[in-house]
């Protein structure tokens, strides 16, 4: 029987196969080897920092050219596409609980029930293993964000967005610009600052005492940090989450091509370009103040502002992205390519790049566990406290390493998608929300 009182919610379980979007789950997969590779520089622990603090400053050519493409690409551009994403998974499971006849206050009970769960998790693993955890850090917004936005009205929602633009505007941008205008860079930041890598303790080689430091960022992290980005408008990726996912954005990319190009190709114009006086100015090919460039200066305000136009460009490439591979399959599946020989090799093609959009979809799928085997993978292979790999390798080397622990992540998601069972993390997590008796989805 279902009812849509208080007393009696309706609970079902969490999205079915057929509930699944391909745009969001490739979306999540790909980003899961952007963290990745952006996870490297503090696993670099003997390596000399420049001012930044964060970048490895030595190295050869090789090691330059990654350090100047991660600097454009991924550094404070990731986290972004995270809460963009993670923004658009609450609101889908908001609706689908509603839409199944939960009142919005059941719904509204899970969701704070999940993140309450993502907080603990998100500390356990910053103690254990990975002290730059961000699932805490967005269990602890989406907490808070969830408690004042999940039932707001678009127009409320686009309101509070416009504001968080404005404090983004002022307490980041305006001090850059203003410090550009009156040629004074260095005013902002300190160079002597301790550099922000020491906080992940994997220089540290006692387990216990790199665990108490892993703690107390964690701890940082979690609370300091998330309280600052609600007070300076960091929620506004989280809401634009929110709006696109009450609008559908990434399930039907083809009606929303004219924004999803524009965010595109704007978003990452911008990011790009917001970004690159830092990469210049690490590798010597640009002249500024050494404050300018510490994680507090003008040049890393300048990249973590534009950072967010970058995660939303690189959010709607992948659902261009979607729109044209499931567009181009059925109008193949239709019969438009004509010859034995042309649907021969198309056919080739496509079912191998089916088969990696798949297994990309999978690590999507099961974004919590293959997070999470990134620091079992790592950690205890790079960190003084364990085989300490990471003092023998250098940027490039990290790199590779990286792309190959993602990769061992991918083939895990595959394998269990084609078993058709859920990721360990998910599981677990599902049970928590849902508990034994949830409908089953």
């Amino acid at each position: 029987m279902t009812t849509t009182s208080e007393e009696t919610p309706v609970r079902r379980g969490g999205v079915r196969a057929e509930e699944r979007a391909l745009a969001p789950d490739l979306a999540r997969g790909i980003m899961l080897l952007l963290i990745v590779l952006s996870n490297t520089a503090f696993h670099l622990w003997a390596a000399r920092r420049g001012p930044s603090g964060w970048q490895p400053a030595d190295g050869s050519w090789l090691d330059h050219a990654v350090q100047f493409t991660m600097i454009i690409v991924l550094d404070l551009r990731v986290y972004p596409l995270f809460a963009f994403l993670f923004g658009y998974g609450m609101m889908q499971l908001f609706l689908r609980q509603t839409a199944a006849g939960n009142s919005e206050r059941g719904a509204a009970r899970i969701l704070r029930r999940r993140s309450l769960w993502l907080i603990v998790i998100g500390l356990l693993h910053s103690t254990l293993l990975m002290a730059g955890d961000i699932v805490g850090y967005y269990g602890m917004l989406s907490l808070v964000l969830g408690l004042v936005f999940l039932r707001r009205s678009e127009r409320a929602l686009k309101r509070w967005i416009c504001a968080g633009a404005v404090l983004i505007v002022f307490f980041a941008a305006q001090p850059v610009v203003s410090a550009l205008l009156r040629g004074e860079l260095g005013t902002l930041g300190y160079a002597g600052a301790e550099p922000g890598f020491m906080a992940y303790a994997a220089q540290e080689g006692n387990w216990l005492t790199a665990a108490g430091t892993r703690l107390e960022t964690g701890l940082f992290i979690t609370f300091l940090a998330s309280a600052l980005a609600l007070a300076g408008g960091g929620y506004v990726v989280f809401l634009l989450g929110f709006w696109a996912a009450r609008r559908r954005v990434l399930e039907e990319p083809g009606r929303h091509r004219t924004l999803l190009r524009r965010t595109a190709v704007i978003g990452i114009t911008v990011g790009w370009l917001g970004a690159l006086p830092a990469a210049l100015a690490h590798v010597g090919a640009l002249d500024v103040p050494a404050d300018a460039q510490s994680e507090e200066g003008a040049l890393t305000l300048l990249r973590d502002v534009t950072g967010n136009a970058a995660g939303l460009g690189y959010v709607a490439a992948v659902a261009l992205f979607v729109h044209w591979w499931t567009s181009r399959r059925a109008r193949v599946g239709a019969g438009e390519i004509a010859g034995s020989a042309a649907s021969a090799i198309w056919g080739a093609g496509a079912g191998a790049g089916a088969t990696v959009v798949a297994a990309v979809s999978a690590v999507g799928k099961r974004s919590l566990s293959c997070y999470l085997a990134h620091s079992l993978l790592f950690a205890p292979v790079l960190a003084a406290w364990g085989l300490g790999l990471g003092e023998h390798l250098s940027s490039w080397t990290m790199a590779l390493f990286a792309v190959g622990v993602w990769l061992l992540t991918v083939a895990g998601a595959y394998a269990l998608e084609r078993a058709g069972r859920r990721g360990p993390a998910e599981a677990v997590l599902r049970r928590l929300m849902y508990g034994a008796r949830a409908k089953a989805g």
